[in-house]
């Protein structure tokens, strides 16, 4: 077996370790073995990044571009979870992100796509949008949490969040987390705008349509909570609206051309 086979397959299996040790512990009194957790995860993170990395040229096919994403997300989530309890989130990001490493074993081979890394504008439009997907999508787990604790403490249920942090707090790194996220998007969108030649062209107009609304929808939210008070199912259903038109920009014409076509 090669490099790709063995590493994908030992990261795959440390992931969805550290999913199992999180979810078997999740509702315990004293919550999951957070060392164990993490050394299980830091282990697989090692090992995804040196897969990732271990090519000599970029890379940005569909697979590749899921797997550095996915990536972003967990070492971002994992950082936060030696601070602050997030044991809600965990087992989502370590279980995709595992179940990718098993997937990326068994897709059929797909031709390199390639950026010269000397086109600086370009280059850098694509990583902040990137670094934006991967916030937002964390601000979307976060939205998750939120509304769990929330119908749980209108419930009564108090045993079932003792492990978590309290709402207040969480709902506070939500909107930091998303704040931060629709900035990026916005400076990535401002730079496909000015600098792009081609941002607004037939074969990219749905990507740019769709992020625009996906823009526009996270910014609405920001401003109803701020303004409006929003709070609860309402952010967590358009939060939903807009990741999803996100990730029809970023991946649906990728996915069918790469795939389908």
């Amino acid at each position: 077996m090669d490099f790709l086979v063995i590493g994908s397959s030992l990261g795959c299996l440390l992931y969805m370790l550290a999913t199992l040790a999180v979810v078997s512990r999740l509702f315990h009194p004293t919550g999951p073995n957070n060392r164990l957790v993490l050394s299980l995860a830091f282990s697989a993170i090692l090992i995804h990044t040196a897969l990732l990395f271990s090519q000599q040229t970029l890379n940005f096919n569909l697979p590749n571009v899921v797997s550095l994403v996915s990536l972003t997300i967990t070492i971002v989530v994992t950082l936060v979870a030696l601070k602050s309890k997030v044991n809600l989130l965990l087992p989502v990001v370590y279980g995709f992100t595992g179940l990718w490493q098993l997937v990326t074993i068994f897709l059929p081979p797909i031709d390199s796509i390639q950026l010269v890394s000397d086109k600086f504008i370009l280059l850098s439009h694509i990583s902040l949008a990137l670094v934006a997907y991967s916030i937002l999508i964390i601000a979307t787990l976060f939205a998750f949490q939120v509304t769990y604790i929330n119908v749980k403490l209108k419930s009564k249920n108090i045993a079932a969040v003792a492990h978590l942090p309290p709402l207040m707090q969480v709902e506070k790194q939500l909107f930091i987390i998303l704040t931060l996220g629709t900035v990026i998007l916005l400076i990535s969108e401002i730079i496909g705008f000015i600098f792009l030649e081609g941002f607004l062209a037939k074969e990219n107009a749905h990507k740019t349509v769709l992020s625009l609304l996906a823009l526009t929808i996270y910014s609405v939210i920001l401003w109803g909570h701020f303004v409006k008070g929003w709070r609860g199912h309402r952010v967590l259903v358009l939060m939903l609206s807009a990741s999803g038109l996100l990730t029809l920009a970023y991946f649906g014409s990728r996915f069918v051309k790469e795939f389908i076509l």
